[in-house]
């Protein structure tokens, strides 16, 4: 479920790119909509669901259904009531907004108007999107992981709709995309509540302020707004740089980040999905021997799966983006500005994935505060590499910043797994390691004589370069699972159902 979104994500890509390009008009709409974004990780995918799902699965395991409905209409209360002001706060206060997270764009008097009325209609997506969230959060305890791995698709669809037909009808034309972002939250959100009905646990309005269990998510909820919030404001610190360079910087790295976040919000996102919930049942379980095993399944499918992608990623960046995106509006120089901003977030993407399979290990065990000083720590480190990248590096310094970072954020987290006796490694994995790299040095030679130089795809239409580029593809991946297979890797060693998490 989680591919068919990315499939569509990456249409609404190619589509966003060909009539839109890389100018004045999409680096206001990119800022405009990372506002909303970074709020939606921080309140939904980040600090919310840490807290909830955990105390979710407690209560699923140990009360009745009764005191779990109870909890969830309690949360859906308190939540809409916040989001709402929060919402409200955000459409008067633009302006300012655009000002602190893009102050590069105020010289621009035509570019920072543009900016705040995106950033005013696309702002209440942070309050559908948050409840969407919730109700993704219940639905995957509830082992429906397909319904909110799909939702996302939505957007997607909403997306390609507005800028195929609206897009002649509103002035500037870019407004389509921030209406498209307001319908689609509103389709995400219509589309979960079905299935909550069928669960029984459509929230209802109630406010009690006594209630224990809300209590207990809004603790957790402190610690873990500080600590995702850390790596959302590294974000939102990266934009205000790109706002200083060129213009065009902004969309570079949007693009250079969609093509990354394929394989990021494919496995990633998907495991951390899959962990969080069932890290939680085992840890209320007692059940430390499959919590430690769970966490290195994860491990060693996102070495397994990450490590080509990267490879492939940094190897085909000029393929990729001119297969993608060079049409229309998007020149030959978006091309190679991009393909260098993907080059340098290829070195971070293990670290990005691997952050959402080892921060689940501790907030299974509602610990939000290792990952919370991690991330601290990670913000700095960043910010220091930003500075002394963007010069030499210009807009390719920040993505590389935001690799390396990720991967030291990866690194402590893993330290800490091991430090607090949390993860215990299973045997095997040094010649694990051997066969993965075997079979990447394969892949790696095969891709780099089979790609070609950059302007072979430059000249070539836009039939020719899909065909070309899915044959090299194929062969590429086709080499790195057939050496695998040579040296003993088999399906069934990755598919052993040790998540133990069966649909309800």
């Amino acid at each position: 479920m989680t591919f068919i979104s990315r499939i569509l994500g990456f249409l609404r890509d190619v589509i966003i790119a060909r009539i839109f390009g890389a100018g004045m008009e999409t680096d206001a709409f990119f800022v405009a909509f990372r506002i909303p974004n970074l709020l939606r990780r921080l309140f939904a995918e980040g600090a919310f669901s840490q807290a909830f799902v955990p105390i979710l699965a407690e209560y699923k395991n140990k009360r009745s259904i009764e005191e779990t409905h109870d909890l969830i209409s309690h949360i859906a209360t308190l939540l809409s009531l916040v989001l709402f002001i929060v919402t409200l706060v955000g459409i008067i206060a633009a302006p300012l907004i655009i000002y602190a997270s893009a102050p590069g764009f105020a010289d621009d008097l035509e570019k920072f108007s543009l900016t705040v009325e995106l950033l005013q209609i696309t702002f209440p997506y942070i309050l559908f999107v948050s409840l969407v969230s919730l109700a993704g959060g219940i639905l995957n305890t509830y082992g429906k992981f397909y319904v909110p791995a799909l939702t996302p698709a939505l957007l997607n669809i909403s997306f390609i709709a507005c800028a195929l037909w609206l897009v002649p009808y509103v002035h500037p034309p870019i407004r389509a995309l921030a209406w498209a972002v307001f319908i689609g939250g509103i389709l995400q959100l219509c589309f979960q509540i079905p299935y909550l009905v069928r669960l029984k646990l459509m929230p209802r309005i109630r406010f009690r302020a006594k209630d224990t269990g809300a209590w207990r998510v809004i603790k957790l909820m402190g610690p873990a707004v500080f600590g995702v919030s850390v790596g959302q404001l590294s974000m939102l610190i990266n934009t205000i740089f790109a706002s200083l360079l060129v213009t065009g910087s902004v969309s570079w790295l949007y693009y250079a980040d969609r093509l990354m976040e394929f394989p990021a919000g494919l496995l990633g996102v998907a495991l951390g999905t899959v962990l969080l919930p069932s890290l939680a049942k085992h840890y209320n379980s007692d059940n430390n021997d499959t919590y430690s095993q769970l966490l290195d399944w994860g491990l060693r499918l996102t070495v397994l799966l990450t490590l080509p992608a990267a490879l492939a990623l940094a190897l085909l960046s000029t393929p990729l983006i001119t297969t993608l995106f060079h049409y229309g509006a998007f020149s030959e120089h978006d091309v190679f500005m991009t393909s260098d901003a993907l080059i340098a977030y290829s070195f971070g993407l293990i670290g990005l994935i691997l952050v959402k399979v080892l921060a689940p290990g501790f907030y299974a065990r509602q610990n939000i505060k290792t990952p919370v000083k991690i991330a601290v720590i990670t913000l700095i480190a960043t910010q220091l590499m930003n500075l002394a990248f963007i010069i030499p590096l210009k807009h390719a310094g920040l993505a590389l910043a935001i690799g390396l970072g990720a991967c030291l954020n990866a690194s402590l987290l893993y330290y800490k797994l091991r430090s607090q006796n949390i993860y215990q490694p299973q045997p095997g994995w040094p010649i694990f390691l051997l066969k993965v790299l075997a079979a990447l040095l394969s892949m790696g030679l095969i891709l780099w004589f089979t790609a070609g130089t950059d302007s072979s795809w430059l000249a070539i239409d836009a039939t020719s370069r899909a065909g070309r580029l899915g044959a090299i593809i194929a062969i590429g991946a086709g080499s790195y699972f057939s050496v695998l297979w040579i040296l003993g890797f088999r399906l069934k060693d990755f598919a052993r159902h040790q998540l133990d998490e069966k649909p309800e």
